[in-house]
């Protein structure tokens, strides 16, 4: 069996990393195409030498632009690759423009779909992501669900057929090399930091950074908290933050210190260093349950409602004093529920591929 499959962003290529491995464990025949819609070294390169990610049979290499730019121009080299290839089925991870462009081009040449973290809501339409995961989801032929709560939102949408529970392949891939961060990681030595002496933060999505007012009270936030904020930039919050006329020289002085986006061991051992987590990122909300660590969600909604119920995760929005509140008061209690799997859910994938 051919499996065409396509990742574009930091987060899929994370999810692939045990995916792939257990395709090919299984002898399935997996051809990899990257989009290119994250291109930056920091951002794409790195994880494939880190992750030991096969090398791309393909690089679209697409780059930035506009939602339906991005998405038209993959759509039509996505389809071209797909023509020339024929997989047997093609298999998407997420929510990305590179998602939903795999996903029309393959159901238009009538291959099936394969979609890893089908079934997430986060029930806000204003995001072009909330958009992308639905419709690929009415695309999919195999849909593999990380939570039970995935499960359900699809049963809701009456979509039962080909619906598998498999656990979440970001938990696969936090054992697989959490442990190896700890070994090969030195960053907290290059960055002078005390384990638990630190707070950890990503801002990257545009409902943040493009509303000039939100990320200032979110950066003001950050300059009020009690301990060193380490913030791994997002190219275009760089940007975002510059344009607010911000010197990140002077929010360093008041305890924000922004530094380039870090590989995934690093990450990984920021995370599970670091006392607290603020963020407004999917994956990140999920690392952090992974690692036991409080989460506060700089959005008021999200993908990982579990999250929420267990105590672990508060939404916040950019709200400034609600974020120094929750910093100063989240103390999660109790063991947490495994909400994640069992951390074979990308071999239980290959399996159901397989047969």
């Amino acid at each position: 069996m051919k499996i065409l499959t396509v990742v574009g962003a930091r987060p899929q290529f994370i999810k692939a990393a045990p995916v792939s491995r257990a395709l090919r464990a299984e002898g399935l025949d997996e051809f990899l195409v990257h989009t290119g819609q994250h291109y930056d070294a920091n951002m794409s390169q790195i994880f494939f030498d880190e992750l030991a990610i096969p090398r791309p049979d393909v690089n679209l290499g697409v780059g930035s632009g506009s939602h339906g730019r991005q998405t038209g121009e993959m759509l039509i080299r996505l389809e071209e690759v797909m023509m020339a290839e024929k997989p047997d089925a093609v298999l998407v991870y997420g929510d990305t423009n590179s998602t939903i462009a795999a996903a029309l081009a393959a159901v238009k040449l009538h291959i099936p779909i394969a979609h890893v973290e089908a079934g997430l809501r986060s029930f806000n339409r204003e995001m072009p992501e909330e958009h992308n995961r639905v419709l690929t989801d009415h695309c999919a032929d195999w849909l593999f669900c990380p939570t039970q709560t995935a499960v359900k939102n699809l049963h809701q949408e009456n979509i039962t057929a080909g619906v598998h529970l498999t656990g979440d392949v970001m938990y696969d891939a936090a054992l697989m090399f959490g442990q190896k961060a700890r070994q090969q990681s030195d960053v907290l030595a290059r960055l002078g930091l005390t384990p638990e002496d630190f707070v950890l933060a990503t801002i990257h999505r545009p409902h943040n950074t493009d509303f000039p007012d939100r990320l200032q009270g979110i950066l003001d936030a950050f300059t009020r908290l009690d301990e060193p904020v380490i913030l791994p930039i997002h190219p275009r919050t760089r940007k975002k933050i510059a344009d607010l006329g911000l010197d990140v020289a002077a929010l360093a002085a008041r305890g924000v210190r922004i530094i380039a986006p870090v590989g995934y061991l690093d990450m990984l051992m920021l995370e599970q260093n670091a006392r607290l987590i603020l963020t407004d990122s999917g994956g990140i909300q999920k690392e952090a349950y992974f690692f036991q660590k409080p989460c506060i969600t700089l959005r008021h909604d999200t993908e990982w409602w579990e999250t929420l119920d267990a105590g672990w995760n508060v939404l916040v929005g950019w709200d400034e004093e609600k974020i120094l509140h929750h910093a100063r008061t989240l103390t999660p209690a109790g063991p947490q529920p495994p909400l994640f799997g069992d951390g074979h859910a990308a071999m239980k994938i290959a399996e159901i591929l397989s047969h």
